[in-house]
């Protein structure tokens, strides 16, 4: 006689998968969804709190073997699916639902915010999320160089239309002046510049708004902050001590503004050198340094690759040109981690992020 498989108990096999970054059960968190049993075999879907989960193929893998301990079952179907969460923070500005909002800042220029800000963007948009991401350095604007985009699509009802590249909606005043033309623009105008960008624009239903930040902890951030309730900051450096001062800096404004901080990536960490050994340019561990001081959580390291210049002059990121290289993996897994750090946050209803330090 054969034992019959009951929806019970498989649910309470699954009540013994932990979500690593949630800490709690599948079942507990609502992830378990459409379930259904044919016969011998079992069928359910696992609902993530990101398609870019760093911890998909654990979770997958602990599934199937709590479901295969049961009595009866034979075979086990899963579906991976996801559903963003969105922040809670109310963004009127914003016509249609951005259910989280993250500014990329540095305290200084020159340490790579914008090639972060763009292949963090592409790498998300990959996974399966819906992304955008918006040029907030108005004096300075290099995102559309960077995503291979010369020109906003025809405007509809009197609103501006963001282009798209890899699947990432993106708006920048580099779209709305000519090519060379400097902006003389004073405080307010630049404020005015950043609220039109939330107000003017037909966004889309976006899981992720990204925001590259200008320099400096400038008019920028203060006007972004006030008009975008922000689900948190993260913060880009460079190893060496200059670069920490001024990241830090940039780290405490955000801090002032009451922006939670979703992390600290370092970028041009090293250089890996044809015979194997490895070369620190700028030095070591600052990223981490400012990481532990600061108690912000640490999302990484990048190393330097020219083909992140070329791919930034050639509008193709890198994680989409080289996307096997040391470099590209990189900020897959930056991405992945902050969308995990971002995911804690909106089910936590908190701005306490836990300190998940990268070896």
């Amino acid at each position: 006689m054969t034992n019959k498989i009951t929806k019970e108990s498989v649910l309470a096999a699954l009540s013994k998968v932990q979500e690593p970054e949630l800490h709690n059960d599948l079942v507990t968190l609502n992830m378990i969804r459409d379930l259904e049993i044919e016969g011998a075999k079992v069928k359910f879907t696992v609902m993530l709190t990101t398609p870019a989960c760093p911890l998909r193929g654990q979770i997958e893998k602990e599934s199937r073997q709590a479901v295969m301990s049961v009595a009866g079952v034979d075979a086990v179907e899963i579906k991976m699916s996801s559903d963003v969460p969105n922040d809670g923070r109310m963004r009127g500005l914003v016509n249609t639902t951005i259910k989280n909002a993250i500014a990329v800042g540095s305290g200084k220029g020159g340490v790579g915010k914008s090639t972060v800000s763009v292949n963090i963007a592409v790498a998300l948009a990959q996974s399966g999320a819906r992304v955008g991401l918006m040029d907030a350095d108005i004096y300075g604007p290099n995102i559309p160089t960077m995503m291979g985009i010369e020109k906003l699509p025809p405007p509809t009802q009197a609103k501006i239309v963001p282009a798209k590249a890899y699947d990432v909606e993106v708006i920048s005043m580099g779209l709305l002046v000519k090519p060379g033309q400097p902006l003389i623009w004073r405080g307010p105008m630049l404020n005015s510049a950043i609220r039109q960008f939330l107000s003017d624009v037909e966004w889309g239903e976006l899981d992720y708004l990204i925001v590259d930040l200008p320099p400096g902890t400038g008019d920028a951030a203060l006007s972004l902050a006030q008009a975008l309730p922000l689900s948190g900051a993260v913060v880009v450096t460079l190893p060496q001590l200059v670069s920490l001062e001024d990241a830090t800096r940039g780290l405490n404004m955000f801090k002032q503004l009451e922006v939670p901080i979703l992390g600290v990536v370092e970028n041009m960490s090293y250089l890996d050198l044809p015979d194997g050994s490895r070369m620190d340019l700028f030095g070591s561990g600052g990223g981490m340094q400012l990481a532990m001081g600061t108690q912000a959580p640490f999302l990484g390291q990048i190393p330097i690759d020219q083909n992140v210049r070329i791919g930034g002059d050639s509008g193709k990121p890198i994680v989409v040109s080289y996307p096997d290289s040391p470099v590209a993996k990189s900020l897959r897994e930056i991405a992945e981690r902050l969308a995990a750090q971002i995911s804690v946050a909106a089910l936590s209803g908190s701005n306490e992020l836990p300190i998940n330090i990268v070896e």
